[in-house]
């Protein structure tokens, strides 16, 4: 989605798009032309203020996306306000550049957030297609009572209720690795809860977030053993950004803690034990990650948070606490990592990988949190990079082992599964996953043996959580 066809694509649509303009007539140069482009401006406008006021975007969209949507308001604007003095050709000509504007702007959009690394992928996305190893729980039942161990790992849909919550969600996702199926009852696993980012669906971190070839590569590697991972839905509808708290915008969280771990334990035997549990999440779930982790320690132990924000974010903070909590300051301080982290007092056993995206050429050392300095007390920080390195330098001080990991890459689905890929083999030993060798946390130490951090390798741990 972003080699030669977009360009091909965009390369049509601006010859058509000129052809349907044409010359026409005097008044169609000064006055209906002029006209269509002031509706471009417009759309473009509106857009781009509608992104900043509610706060949907915390990196700046490229130049590209706000021409073609000024483009497609020309457009649209050529084909009504042209349409008495164009010929059959033109006509036709530009209510098909209405739509191929809008598919520009679309490609421009993905270009952004990297939703759709392939068509394939956003093929699957757009029909409901199976995901990658998909299959039915009475398939499961059959493969435990048969003891029949797969290649790769399942994909499980669940029906998760909401009793405890009372949040309205979608459909999440259930990975068991071929570990799994290799007794009846399966083994007490551990576990990693997956969250997306503002606009998502569980499906997500499956299709543009490529988990299922990560998680199954890594298992092949380890004899089929791997955590089992439940992707999520956190948001429950499109554009209702919940910073994964309890809020105006519905008890997240609950979900997350009262519904989707005893459900785990109950239906699929996984280790109930919180050295065993970890959360992953990408952009606003990155900073879920985080926060759930320091505000339920009961329930997880370690966390990967992939350019996350210093906070719940859907815009100032002012913003964000009129949004998500009707405008009440103390309940806001009740979601906030840096004052829950204080409150708390010192963790035991809990640390966490801050991954922070970096152009090529500015990739520094992995930074540990002991060198970093404790924030002040209020802490604010503009971008992921500052939110990484004020929380994991707060967390440090409170007994939270982690590590700032710059990686080259920018903001976007892509460089949320370069980094799933790196931190597996860390995540996986740390929540004792069995027979997983030793990753010490990259810029903390080397590995007894002197293998790299980033690979296999090391004496296998014998894992002490998992019963």
């Amino acid at each position: 989605m972003q080699g030669w066809a977009p360009l091909a694509i965009q390369a049509v649509t601006v010859a058509l798009l000129v052809f349907a303009i044409g010359w026409r007539t005097r008044r169609w140069r000064l006055v209906w032309l002029p006209v269509s482009a002031l509706v471009g401006v417009a759309l473009a406008w509106g857009t781009h203020w509608n992104i900043s006021t509610n706060g949907l975007a915390g990196d700046p969209a490229p130049r590209g996306l706000w021409l073609w949507l000024g483009l497609t308001g020309l457009a649209v604007g050529v084909a009504a306000l042209g349409w008495r003095s164009a010929d059959w050709r033109r006509r036709g000509a530009s209510l098909l550049t209405v739509p191929l504007t809008m598919l520009c702007a679309a490609l421009m959009l993905n270009l952004w957030v990297g939703y759709f690394p392939t068509f394939a992928t956003a093929w699957g996305q757009l029909t409901g297609g199976p995901l990658p190893g998909q299959t039915d729980q009475a398939t499961v039942a059959k493969m435990l009572a048969t003891n029949t161990v797969p290649a790769k790992g399942k994909v499980l849909p669940v029906t998760i209720s909401a009793d405890a919550s009372g949040f309205a969600h979608r459909a999440e996702f259930v990975y068991l690795p071929p570990a799994y199926f290799a007794s009846d009852p399966p083994p007490a696993l551990p576990t990693v809860m997956m969250i997306g980012g503002q606009f998502n669906t569980a499906a997500d971190w499956l299709r543009a977030g490529n988990a299922i070839a990560a998680i199954d590569a890594f298992a092949a590697k380890h004899g089929g053993n791997a955590p089992v991972f439940v992707f999520v839905d956190s948001i429950g509808s499109f554009n209702n950004d919940t910073g994964c708290v309890n809020g105006t915008r519905g008890n997240a969280a609950d979900h997350l803690t009262e519904d989707v771990v005893p459900y785990m334990v109950d239906n699929f035997g996984v280790s109930d034990d919180p050295a065993n549990w970890g959360v992953v999440g990408w952009s606003t779930g990155g900073t879920c990650a985080v926060n759930l982790t320091v505000k339920y320690p009961e329930l997880f132990s370690t966390f990967v948070n992939i350019d996350g924000d210093i906070a719940p974010n859907t815009g100032t903070k002012a913003q964000t606490i009129e949004r998500l909590f009707g405008g009440d300051a103390a309940a806001y301080a009740e979601w906030d990592p840096a004052t829950l982290i204080t409150e708390h007092g010192n963790y035991r056993a809990v640390a966490g990988w801050f991954a922070v995206s970096a152009p090529a050429g500015a990739v520094g050392a992995p930074i540990p949190g002991s060198v970093l300095p404790e924030p002040p007390d209020s802490v604010t920080a503009s971008t992921p990079t500052e939110a990484a390195r004020a929380l994991c330098g707060l967390g440090d001080a409170y007994g939270i082992e982690c590590s700032v990991v710059p990686q080259a890459g920018k903001h976007d689905w892509p460089f949320a599964a370069q980094v799933l890929a790196a931190s597996l083999p860390w995540l996986a030993y740390q929540i004792d996953t069995p027979d997983v060798p030793e990753v010490a946390l990259p810029g903390t130490s080397t590995q007894p043996d002197g293998v790299s951090i980033a690979a296999d390798g090391g004496a296998a741990r014998q894992p002490t959580g998992v019963r």
